[in-house]
């Protein structure tokens, strides 16, 4: 698919820290030890190989941190156990449960034309919108709109440094963020913003 693509630049949800270790190792070795990023198949074993072979620059925009992550689990487990936030917690145990019965029902595992559906982004904005409306504030930079506004504030900065030059750019992030991502996207006036599946 990339190849197919044949972009520019890549944007990838990498931190940029994690990045730079990944980065030097794989100039190194050849190969990827840094553990964030070899928990993702498609960077370790695909993007970063095809640099090699294909004239495109690699750029992580993803605003996640170890601490900010650990906090994050932290403060969950805080709110899962607190009385007083017992209400809120089973409110969204049951959008996680009807995201669940939706996905069972109507899904196709890992099909690539489902996974970049509309429908898979509305069924799974139905959890995600209860965990952003009841937990956001709670989880500071770990927040759901938080930790969005901050990935898109580096992709931003990405794309508006490109304005003008004609450049075809690949944004890899996970289906969680999709739809959220390419709500932002299709704010912007300086950019053809093209599906995948449209491009494939």
């Amino acid at each position: 698919m990339i190849k197919t693509i044949n972009p520019d630049y890549i944007l990838a949800e990498m931190p940029p820290d994690r990045f730079e270790i990944a980065a030097s190792q794989y100039a190194k070795t050849g190969t990827i030890t840094e553990p964030r990023i070899l928990q993702y198949p498609e960077f370790s074993r695909v993007v970063f190989p095809l640099q090699s072979t294909m004239n495109f620059q690699l750029k992580p925009v993803s605003a996640w941190t170890e601490k900010m992550a650990d906090d994050r689990e932290e403060k969950l487990v805080a709110i899962s156990k607190d009385p007083n936030r017992a209400a809120d917690w089973n409110t969204y145990l049951d959008a996680r449960e009807k995201t669940s019965e939706l996905f069972e029902k109507e899904g196709k595992g890992f099909d690539i034309i489902w996974l970049h559906s509309d429908r898979f982004d509305e069924i799974l904005e139905t959890e995600l919108a209860v965990f952003n409306r009841l937990f956001n504030d709670d989880l500071g930079a770990g927040g759901w709109e938080n930790i969005n506004n901050a990935h898109y504030a580096l992709i931003d900065k990405a794309l508006t440094a490109l304005k003008n030059k004609e450049k075809r750019v690949l944004i890899m992030f996970g289906t969680g963020h999709k739809g959220w991502l390419l709500r932002k996207l299709k704010t912007r006036t300086d950019i053809e913003l093209k599906p995948l599946l449209d491009v494939l």
